[in-house]
């Protein structure tokens, strides 16, 4: 989880200002704020997640001790590939989490039948990153989704209408699960190429390449 550090610097000649950091990952931001504490000059700290949903220094840390040992700073990204001829839809997957201070990645790939459009196979693509999720046990934390599809993206976000209705019944199958899994999503529109690995994984999958995997990384200091 990301949050953005909000304080108020005072002078000891008794001026102060508000200033508010750029979004951080919540352990860092305990840690700056802890070094601002220091100073003797810092007061009244709050932390804002994503979702403007506000922390206190002792709630944030109890958050972070729970989440420990499960999955969390979770980013996942889809694509979907389409092939008009036979109506198949390849799909890609990529989740990248921490848990019990490591880092993970998974990449998956599958295939699907009777799929109408190049953004039906987007939303089938979205919908096999929460079964995933849920295969994981990930549950009541923010997750952020990434892909390449402006209308999959902007249609979950409420910031385009939705006329089609195979979208609709795609929309309530992955609000449906969302909710019940307690995920707060955020959804974000990345560059064909910053989503090249799940859209690699979704023309393999079309060509019969199945992949299925799950490696540790190296977490940078």
């Amino acid at each position: 989880m990301k949050v953005s550090i909000h304080w108020t610097y005072k002078h000891p000649k008794g001026r102060q200002v508000k200033l508010i950091s750029d979004p951080l990952p919540a352990s860092e931001a305990l840690f700056l704020a802890e070094d601002f504490e220091r100073t003797g000059r810092t007061k009244e700290i709050m932390f804002f997640d994503l979702t403007d949903q506000g922390w206190t220094k002792k709630e944030l840390q109890q958050y972070l001790k729970g989440i420990e040992t499960e999955p969390h700073d979770i980013v996942a990204f889809f694509d979907g590939g389409y092939d008009l001829a036979t109506k198949k839809a390849g799909l890609g997957i990529v989740i990248y989490y921490v848990q019990n201070n490591k880092r993970y990645r998974i990449r998956k790939n599958s295939v699907v039948e009777e799929i109408n459009s190049n953004n039906e196979a987007e939303y089938a693509a979205l919908w096999l990153v929460i079964q995933e999720l849920e295969n994981l046990g990930v549950h009541h934390i923010g997750v952020t989704f990434k892909g390449d599809s402006q209308v999959v993206l902007n249609q979950l976000s409420g910031e385009w209408p939705v006329y089609e209705a195979e979208f609709n019944r795609w929309i309530d199958r992955i609000e449906g699960k969302i909710k019940s899994l307690g995920i707060k999503p955020i959804y974000e529109p990345v560059s064909r190429k910053l989503n090249k690995e799940a859209d690699q994984l979704a023309l393999q999958a079309l060509k019969g390449i199945e992949i299925n995997s799950r490696i540790e990384l190296q977490i940078e200091e």
